[in-house]
């Protein structure tokens, strides 16, 4: 076996090998093979990390990139929305409008009927029966007989029809 200037060549096939010598060390092989697959499978579990990292790394650029179809879908859905939370917004507006008109209507009716009351009982203190009856009696207006009353009888109806006119 010869060498030249620290590398070892084989004597028959003039190859050049992989390997360094350097003085007297012994030259150190790839290792058992037991810790060579190890080493294997660390290496296609790092590969395959990278692999997913980057497939993960494309799906979020591909997920925050905005195209058209998208934008016009958000913009129609948020045009939507606007439009219900407006016609909303204006029927609890008409529904509380409607609720203090009729508040006022009531007030009013019972400010009405408390005037009319009050009219009522100031027309009923304002009459004197007793000077209408003087005044009737004085006109010649005399009491009815007990012959010239009539009494008729109303069964379900609230009201009376008069087919012909009433005796004298």
């Amino acid at each position: 076996m010869r060498q030249e200037s620290g590398y070892g060549y084989k004597r028959r096939s003039n190859l050049k090998t992989n390997y360094y010598i350097d003085g007297n060390t012994v030259r150190r092989l790839e290792g058992e093979p037991a810790e060579r697959k190890r080493r294997q499978q660390e290496k296609e579990e790092e590969q395959k990390k990278r692999r997913h990292r980057r497939a993960a790394r494309r799906n979020q650029e591909r997920a925050l990139r905005i195209n058209f179809g998208y934008v016009l879908f958000c913009t129609l859905a948020m045009s939507l929305i606007g439009a219900v939370c407006v016609a909303y917004i204006r029927l609890q507006s008409d529904i509380t409008n409607r609720t203090k008109n009729i508040s006022s209507l009531e007030r009013q009716i019972t400010d009405l009927r408390a005037d009319n009351d009050a009219a009522m009982k100031r027309i009923d203190l304002s009459t004197d029966l007793d000077a209408i009856k003087e005044q009737a009696l004085a006109l010649g207006m005399r009491f009815p007989s007990p012959d010239q009353i009539i009494y008729y009888s109303v069964e379900d109806n609230d009201f009376m029809d008069q087919h012909s006119d009433i005796p004298e």
